[in-house]
Parts: C-alpha cells; structure tokens; sequence
C-alpha cells in the first residue's frame, strides 16, 4: 500500500551549498528549533516537492526512476526521509518534540541570551567593545555631542549584521544624546521586525536581554500594559524572541551608548498585510495600546525602530542580479525616497499606499521587511516629523543586495 510521504517544514532557510565538493541545496532552521544542518544532493532536491503530506512513497520512486532510470532506490527514499526527520525538516512527532522542548527552554530561562554572539557580532566584551567603537566611528556625532535640534524622540537603524553597514547603524544612534538625568529614566521602545512571527501579531518578553555588554532590563510593567490591552494582538513570551536579530543588535548599541543596564520594551512586529492594516480588530487594538503608551508616557519614552528596507535579487525571488547602487536599484532607491518622505513627514497612509503592490495585492514589490514596524510607530506617535541621516545598500552577496536607512524624529 502506498504510504503518504511527510511534509516537509516551510519555515527552513534554503541556501546553495558553499562547498564546492559537496554541491547541492544547504538547510538549515533560522528558528533554532534544530541545530542541524543538511546538505541535500542536487539529484535529490528535485524531489522536495513532493514532500508535502499529499504525495506518496510511490511518486516518489517514479521520480526518481524518471531521473536515474534505476529501481533500486528505496534505501535511497528511506534514507532521505529518516536524515530529514532526524534533522528535525518535517513537520512530524519527532520535530513537534524538539519545539515543544526549544520553546520551553525559552520559557523558562531567567534571561533572553545573546543569539548571535560569535556570529554577527564578538562574544568576548573586549573585543565587542573594540569593534563597536571602530562602528561608530564611520559616522554620527561625536560621543557627548547632541543630536539634531530639539529632544530626539525615536530613531530608526538597520538590522542587518553590523559590520555591513556600520556609517548607518552610527549616523542614527549618533543622534540619540548620551547619558544624563532625564536619559537614565528613559525606557527605550524597541521596535523590531519579526522575521518568524505570525502576521499581525506583536512579540512581548519580560525576560532582560543579556549580551557580552551585561545585562539590559525589561520595563515589565510597560510589558503587563500592553499584554493586558489585547491578549490576541499581542502574544507573551513569544518564542521569536529568542532568535530574533533586529532587536539583538539594538540592544548592543543601546547599551554602548548608554551603558550595560539601560531600559528596554522590546517589541517584535509581525507582518501586516491588509490594505489597511487596522481593518484587523487585534492589530487595530494593539496600535491603539501603543498609541496609549505614548500618550501616558511619552516624556519618559524613547522610540528604536530596527528596520531594513529593500531586498532585491536571486536570494530574494529575483531573477535578475542586484548590485548595489548600480543598474535597477537606482530605481529601487527612487522609490524608496518616495517612501522615506513619507515617513519623515510622519504620514502613515501615504507610507502604507506606498508599501502596497502595484496590482492592487498585499505583496510589497521591493520587499520591505521594516515596513511593519515602521507603520506601527507612525501610528503609535503620529505627532513626529524625522530627517533622513543615511541611506545605502549592501551586497549580502553577490547576486543580492538589502537597503536601509538611519533616521531621526522630533516633535515639533
């Protein structure tokens, strides 16, 4: 009897394999819930597809007899099935056990650690702090010095890796004034993208967050406040958290310019897709919430968007290849100047028309991962007016490149 094949999981990064002697498709999962990777062989990748809870063991014999004109491939089936599986790839019982297990690791641990530590950025404090220096000088004002006139009220920054875009990362938080009396009982309001979260769902956690620079505390109270307005809008303890980058590295350059122990209300947004985003009862309710967050607390409360912008080329769908600053994306860029007047002049609808398809659907046509957050405090602090301090593009590799921007924002 013919049995269903398992489905294969959606939520896995596909990537070309990097070995030369081992070509073929690299897997991996950005959420952690494994820590494998699998290198599947080019012959093999073919038949992914079919790996969807609908196809069977026998499609998959004719595929592959179709492809190497050979019968005895069922130790070949098997074997794929089970490597898979084991790696955690399929949405089965062994892989519900390893999430069940990876979200309850979250849960209950005291702090949300540092990620990305050893990888975006040193684990070592020394050399953290060494290279966050040489970061911050590619651009901003100079340590001690203010920012534009008037109080600065939320800055937006990358999200990317730091080292691909250190002048940007350092033009925005170079406009945050550093440390004195009315900063040390400031709450930053995080507001990051969430890469993995369900759309229309905003990411809590009271956990601190711990990276190589001590230990930043969570404003719980600010956390119960909004977790109370929506329950559904807002989800708690959310395990995103946990692997996120756009927050993480926030955080970093938070504690550099403000010391190890600042105050934080990191907050992950999910995608928004509908033409008008508050046409959603839950995330109405939760833009509302951080519209009341602001109102109460607006004098005590600075606003970080990690964003970033653009994503172009074959990593991202296209079929062309982007470089950066040359050939279509000095169209992208256009286009995304449109985009950041609208923004700087604090205008959430003309910014959201802007993010909408040019067919009238929900996809935005450069791929804006940032438009949610974005969004989110337009409507949250609708009083604002911003400056645009940088903006620039990074070749993430050859073929692909993400924009970003440093700004600034004030109120009148």
């Amino acid at each position: 009897m013919p049995t269903a094949l398992p489905t294969l999981r959606l939520d896995l990064e596909f990537l070309p394999s990097p070995l030369p002697d081992r070509p073929g498709l690299l897997v991996r999962d950005p959420l952690r819930y494994s820590e494998h990777t699998v290198i599947i062989p080019p012959l093999l990748t073919r038949c992914l597809g079919l790996l969807d809870g609908v196809h069977t063991d026998i499609d998959l014999r004719e595929l592959l007899f179709r492809l190497t004109g050979r019968l005895d491939i069922g130790d070949t089936i098997e074997q794929m099935v089970e490597a898979l599986s084991r790696a955690g790839f399929l949405d089965d019982e062994p892989f519900r056990a390893m999430r069940a297990g990876r979200r309850q690791e979250f849960t209950d641990a005291p702090v949300r650690s540092a990620a990305h530590a050893g990888g975006g950025y040193p684990a070592d404090e020394a050399s953290l702090r060494d290279i966050m220096s040489g970061w911050m000088s590619n651009g901003g004002s100079p340590p001690g010095e203010a920012g534009p006139p008037g109080r600065v009220v939320a800055i937006a920054a990358p999200h990317v890796t730091p080292s691909g875009a250190p002048a940007t990362y350092a033009a925005a938080y170079g406009a945050l004034p550093m440390q004195d009396e009315a900063a040390a009982a400031r709450t930053f309001v995080v507001l990051g993208t969430s890469h993995y979260g369900a759309p229309g769902k905003f990411g809590l956690t009271r956990k601190p967050f711990q990276t190589p620079l001590g230990v930043a505390a969570t404003d719980v109270a600010l956390v119960d406040t909004l977790a109370a307005a929506d329950p559904d809008g807002f989800a708690a303890e959310d395990y995103c958290h946990a692997v996120e980058h756009s927050i993480e590295f926030q955080i970093l350059f938070l504690q550099n310019r403000f010391g190890p122990t600042v105050r934080i209300l990191p907050i992950l947004c999910g995608p928004l897709f509908a033409r008008r985003p508050e046409d959603d009862l839950h995330v109405a309710r939760a833009l509302g919430a951080l519209g009341e967050l602001n109102a109460r607390h607006g004098d005590r409360l600075t606003w970080v968007l990690g964003v970033d912008m653009a994503h172009m080329g074959r990593r991202y769908g296209d079929d062309w290849r982007a470089r950066a600053h040359e050939g279509a994306m000095v169209e992208v860029a256009a286009r995304e100047r449109a985009r950041l007047d609208r923004i700087v002049a604090g205008d959430a609808d003309g910014f959201w028309d802007l993010v909408q398809a040019d067919d009238g659907g929900d996809a935005d046509p450069l791929k804006w991962c940032g438009a949610a957050p974005i969004y989110s405090f337009l409507r949250a602090v609708p009083e604002v007016r911003g400056d645009v301090l940088a903006y620039d593009h990074w070749n993430i590799d050859d073929d692909s490149v993400v924009s970003f921007a440093a700004l600034s924002f004030t109120r009148p």
